[in-house]
């Protein structure tokens, strides 16, 4: 039988009308245990209801961003009756357990507290403060391991998917020493049942806290500060108290695995870092349409055209902008964050502007900032900027959401990715795009360096080189020399074109659906 798996995860994205997702990795998430339950797999999800989800995104006049955060409504979601309580400083916080298999996912539980004075831990995800990031993940980790011992739910493996959870591992070694085991023998029966993944090489998303803050707020359980320092180090980092606390750990491309495990040598006592590339649900992501056309080309490229016209038809109506049918139309959707370099493409006006006024070219843009990183918001604007600057060329859709990503990465012709390498970890957007017959044209970044077969299925952007000092002139440069010399001559020839599109599908059906990853998780990690 396999291993029963209980899946944590800050946050998962099922769907645009529950927005409990910031971005890729509550996709992963949600497609993770969407693809288990395609496979009649043992496992559930673990996570908290946020009671606003994430932000929603309106432009102001000037450009700028804003954030709202509305609440929504969710029938969907079904009370199991659990309760269980945990410490947040010195006060004891209920939470209760909600449950939903609304979308074809495996069951999703997802804690909340009771009482309205402890709203504020679950008011907003990813909350800035201090003591609300590390209330926001003692409820995630312990107060998800003892949900699970409530709902009677046994578990052979707990995968803690980023750090977020890595208390519930601290809650573990605390039971086992509650029992009469020894510090030492209960942290290593306790790595035989956790594995963790490892998602960013951004200092920003591998979470450093002070260790006295750490035992402030509870989360250290029983734990003494000196057994805590030996598990997380002082400051405690939750990636190195996760390496530490399992038995496997894994990166989430080939790359990003060699980065992995180059940046956490030097952690004594880490879990080996193996890499199972990421993948998308290919359910989700893959428009009916494109499944069935893809014997075809002449299908295919109807096909293409009819979804083509859909966000056409939808950029305008959100943004008031006109774009042509007949124009190579390149589609960026993804987080804003400084190391993905969403505005590259417009650093040489002498280069760009050529190729979009003489209607050779159209960008459409799309995504959020965190409502607290400044450079994110920056990038945001100056898309906007960029918008209005050539309104026949350029378009920015406001409020990302799975539902905008869904059009775009069926809609575009082209799919762009040009993060500062070696810094994104897989790049799942590529992969819903080439599902969907778009040619991919990225750096050698995430999956891309294992995906790419250049002229093939798509193209690369510039070498595997990084850390230039004029890394950013150098790759914007190869970006406008490929975009020139391959891609436009590519997409006027029909024939090669939809060769283009056809190897793009063959690639990501092929090693980069979510159904792939499950089971690389089932035979290379849960195993014994």
């Amino acid at each position: 039988m396999p291993p029963r798996v209980a899946y944590f995860c800050m946050e998962f994205g099922l769907s645009e009308t529950f927005p409990i997702y910031a971005g890729g990795l509550g996709i992963l998430a949600g497609d993770f245990i969407k693809s288990a339950h395609d496979l009649a797999l043992p496992v559930v999800g673990v996570g908290l209801r946020w009671l606003h989800g994430y932000s929603r995104q309106r432009i102001l006049p000037d450009g700028m961003p804003v954030d709202d955060f509305p609440t929504y409504r969710a029938e969907f979601l079904q009370d199991t009756g659990a309760r269980v309580r945990v410490v947040v400083g010195a006060r004891e916080v209920e939470l209760r357990v909600w449950h939903t298999e609304a979308w074809g996912n495996r069951p999703l539980y997802l804690l909340e507290p009771v009482a309205p004075e402890d709203a504020w831990i679950t008011r907003r995800l990813y909350e800035p403060t201090l003591d609300c990031r590390l209330a926001q993940e003692i409820l995630l980790g312990i107060g998800g391991v003892r949900a699970l011992r409530k709902l009677g739910i046994d578990v052979d493996v707990y995968h803690f998917n980023e750090g977020h959870a890595v208390f519930g591992g601290i809650e573990m070694v605390a039971e086992r020493m509650a029992a009469g085991a020894e510090f030492r023998s209960a942290w290593a029966a306790v790595r035989e049942q956790i594995v963790f993944t490892t998602h960013t090489p951004v200092a920003a998303g591998n979470e450093v806290h002070a260790l006295a803050d750490v035992m402030r707020l509870g989360a250290g359980c029983e734990l003494v500060e000196a057994e805590l320092r030996e598990i997380g180090g002082d400051p405690f980092n939750m990636t190195v108290a996760g390496l530490r606390l399992a038995r496997r750990a894994n990166a989430v491309s080939e790359l990003h695995g060699d980065v992995s495990r180059a940046m956490w040598r030097d952690v004594t006592d880490a879990a080996p870092i193996l890499a199972i590339t990421n993948g998308v649900h290919q359910p989700t992501w893959q428009d009916a349409r494109i499944r069935e056309a893809v014997g075809s080309p002449v299908a295919l490229w109807t096909a293409h055209e009819a979804m083509k016209q859909e966000l056409l038809q939808a950029v305008h109506a959100r943004t008031g902008t006109r774009l042509s049918p007949d124009v190579l139309t390149v589609g960026f959707a993804r987080r804003a964050a400084g190391y993905k370099r969403s505005d590259l493409v417009f650093g040489d006006p002498a280069r760009v502007e050529p190729l979009l006024h003489g209607r050779r070219l159209q960008l459409i843009f799309a995504g959020k900032a965190h409502p607290d990183d400044a450079q994110g918001r920056r990038i945001v604007a100056n898309l906007v900027a960029m918008a209005r600057r050539y309104p026949e060329a350029v378009a920015f859709v406001p409020d990302y959401d799975m539902a905008v990503a869904r059009l775009l990465t069926r809609g575009a012709d082209v799919w762009l990715n040009n993060p500062i390498r070696p810094l994104e970890a897989c790049g799942t957007s590529g992969m819903k795009a080439a599902l969907n017959g778009l040619p991919n044209l990225s750096v050698l970044d995430g999956w891309w360096a294992e995906a790419c077969r250049h002229g093939e299925n798509g193209w690369a952007i510039g070498d595997e080189t990084a850390g230039a000092a004029d890394q950013d002139a150098r790759d914007r440069e190869a970006l406008y020399r490929t975009i020139e010399e391959e891609v436009l001559p590519a997409y006027a020839n029909r024939e090669r074109w939809t060769g283009l599109m056809r190897a793009s599908i063959a690639t990501a059906d092929a090693q980069f659906t979510s159904d792939r990853m499950v089971r690389d998780y089932y035979t290379r990690l849960y195993v014994p």
